[in-house]
């Protein structure tokens, strides 16, 4: 074979030649439509793994008018809960056959709304946005009014479809645990205030004591960061009348232990800790934690489904669609030091 012949690759026409059948007949097998015949279909599918024929992305959205390709807007930061979502997200797209585009993107208006702008040029089917919008909402529902969009974060703009966890619930779980158990009140470490998640939150801590009421300490706040954890707790640490805190993520939780440890204070026999999130490092904490299982991998697909079949049928209603969470009783909380 002369080395002309690894000039391309194989094309539709060769596909075509090798079936027996017309280059229009192989389009409609590709593009999956109904009315083909099982025994050409088999034909035309033998012929494309026989050649190794692949498909360009180009030529199927000019024939079909989709790129197969949905855009992901997350923030740039290395946390477990945008990891956790990428991957849920990755492996929905996969099984539904898409690829996915992902952009980062700082907490400035301008940065949110120049990565929106870049997933729309590149020409995806959709966007998924897992990043608190906070003044870039009026922007971003500008530049996505004729694109379907499914949001994680909650900090939703008109048209979107939510879809992640109900965080009212997961804070008053967690509150509510600790109530239960015998403690007087509650302290909490919150995230960041411009994240929906960390908001909603906050409000529901506040509301469960007050509903209960009790006393309403003053929050504190963190930047989910273990690092963020340690410096809060070892405030808390030294407070003896702390003897319950909800800590906005696991990882700001871990922070939390280690700076009780250094204070002195035994948890859960001085100081209990409730995480949220449930990654695999809060079964092994010293003690294991006590959290509100949330599965970011479980929101990331969700988000791909929500997004593929709004694509498929635009006519859809826009609804939200948030999971309820689950508490995790491990031995990081306990009744406080005085109950019996």
């Amino acid at each position: 074979m002369s080395s002309q012949q690894y000039t391309r690759g194989p094309a539709m026409r060769d596909v075509a030649a090798a079936a027996g059948v017309s280059a229009q007949t192989v389009s409609r097998v590709l593009n999956e439509h109904p009315n083909v015949q099982e025994s050409t279909r088999r034909r035309v599918l033998a012929a494309v793994e026989d050649l190794g024929y692949r498909r360009s992305h180009t030529a199927r959205a000019l024939v079909t008018g989709r790129s197969k390709t949905i855009g992901v807007l997350t923030l740039a930061t290395n946390n477990y809960s945008r990891s956790s979502l990428a991957l849920g997200v990755e492996l929905g797209a996969r099984e539904a056959g898409y690829t996915v585009n992902s952009v980062t993107a700082d907490l400035s208006a301008q940065g949110l709304t120049d990565a929106v702008s870049r997933l729309v040029y590149q020409g995806v089917d959709g966007i998924i946005i897992a990043a608190p919008l906070l003044d870039a909402a009026e922007q971003v529902q500008r530049i996505t009014a004729r694109i379907p969009t499914v949001n994680t974060d909650g900090s939703a703009i008109p048209g979107d479809r939510q879809v992640g966890v109900d965080q009212d619930v997961s804070a008053v779980l967690a509150t509510q645990h600790l109530l239960d158990l015998g403690h007087k009140t509650v302290w909490h470490i919150s995230g960041p205030r411009e994240w929906s998640d960390a908001a909603s939150r906050l409000a529901s801590w506040r509301r469960t004591l007050q509903e209960a009421g009790r006393e309403v300490p003053p929050e504190l706040q963190g930047d989910w960061s273990p690092e963020s954890g340690y410096r809060n707790g070892m405030i808390l640490g030294r407070m003896e009348e702390v003897t319950a805190i909800v800590v906005g993520s696991d990882e700001m939780a871990f922070g939390v232990l280690r700076a009780l440890d250094e204070c002195g204070r035994r948890v859960p026999e001085d100081v209990s800790v409730v995480g949220f999130d449930d990654i695999d490092l809060a079964a092994f904490s010293t003690p294991p934690l006590t959290t509100v299982r949330q599965s970011f991998e479980d929101t990331g697909r969700r988000a791909v489904q929500r997004l593929v079949a709004n694509i498929v049928h635009p006519e859809l209603a826009t609804t939200t669609e948030l999971r309820a969470p689950k508490l995790v009783v491990r031995a990081s909380t306990a009744p406080p030091p005085s109950a019996p």
